[in-house]
């Protein structure tokens, strides 16, 4: 497959031009393409995660394409760390316009055999992280200048995420905080992204006794594929896009349809839909090479 030489975003260039957005988690799979996708767009934006290393590398892939990114090594657990990392990116870029918390992290097991202590990474991960980080935004800047946009990145947790049960209750954490700070943090927006299984990174961390489950998802979506990172950096940038400007508290899914699936109903389509993929640096994870 022939790749342009930059990101091919659906959105008009220039859209985000003169803001600034934080990415966690931009180091790699979806806040990696996220990062990419808003500096295309205009914006100056501030990798966040705790790996230095993967943060350069993808600062300087930003800067190749004619972007502008910085680095801003954090574990977004850790209170005091999270306060002082916004304000150095305030220190530096002047303001924050948008937030995509899009940080996280879990391990698969049976809810019998997390310990507390797996619990709770996964908890302060998922959920506790992503709180801090979005309430520092919103005090340090966005509240004082009433402006500012935050996008949360859940998961596919509907009807329950067996082998990941910490995650599944921290992902549905982050959602009713999501609808709690529209309310109370208002005119600032905020609003949720739910992935499903989308080809990412991500999917080879996994231990190789899931491998074959991985490959075998596909043929269990109604479209009858893995999404890509680019379908939800979209969406992320559709929410903090003007054309949302009365969207707040609200969720939206980018998984093709599988929670709608029924085990008393067999799928109907057996073709794979078209997807889009305007990341011009994507790369197929490894599982299904």
């Amino acid at each position: 497959m022939t790749r342009a030489s930059g990101y091919a975003s659906v959105f008009r260039p220039g859209l985000f031009t003169g803001q600034v957005a934080i990415v966690t988690g931009g180091g790699s799979g979806i806040g990696r393409c996220t990062a990419h996708e808003l500096a295309s767009l205009g914006a100056r934006v501030a990798l966040v995660g705790r790996k230095l290393e993967k943060l350069s590398k993808v600062k300087d892939e930003i800067a190749a394409a004619g972007g502008e990114a910085l680095c801003f090594p954090l574990d977004i657990r850790e209170e005091e760390s999270v306060k002082t990392s916004i304000a150095k990116i305030l220190a530096d870029f002047g303001r924050i316009d948008m937030l995509v918390n899009n940080a996280g992290g879990q391990f698969a097991a049976p809810l019998e055999s997390i310990s507390g202590k797996g619990w709770d990474a996964v908890v302060r991960t998922n959920l506790t992280g992503g709180f801090l980080v979005a309430r520092e935004c919103y005090t340090q800047w966005m509240k004082p200048s009433r402006t500012g946009a935050v996008v949360n990145i859940i998961a596919d947790m509907w009807q329950g995420m067996p082998s990941m049960g910490h995650s599944g209750a921290a992902r549905a954490g982050m959602l009713n905080f999501t609808e709690t700070a529209a309310f109370e943090w208002a005119p600032v927006r905020v609003n949720a992204v739910a992935p499903g299984w989308i080809a990412s990174s991500g999917m080879d961390q996994y231990p190789p006794e899931m491998q074959a489950r991985i490959r075998s998802l596909p043929k269990l979506a109604p479209l009858q594929r893995m999404g890509t990172e680019s379908e939800v950096s979209a969406a992320i940038c559709f929410l903090l896009s003007p054309a949302a400007a009365f969207i707040s508290g609200s969720c939206l899914r980018v998984d093709g349809a599988v929670p709608n699936t029924k085990i008393s109903r067999p799928l109907q389509n057996t073709t794979p839909s078209a997807a889009f993929d305007g990341f011009h640096l994507a790369e197929t994870p490894d599982v299904f090479k």
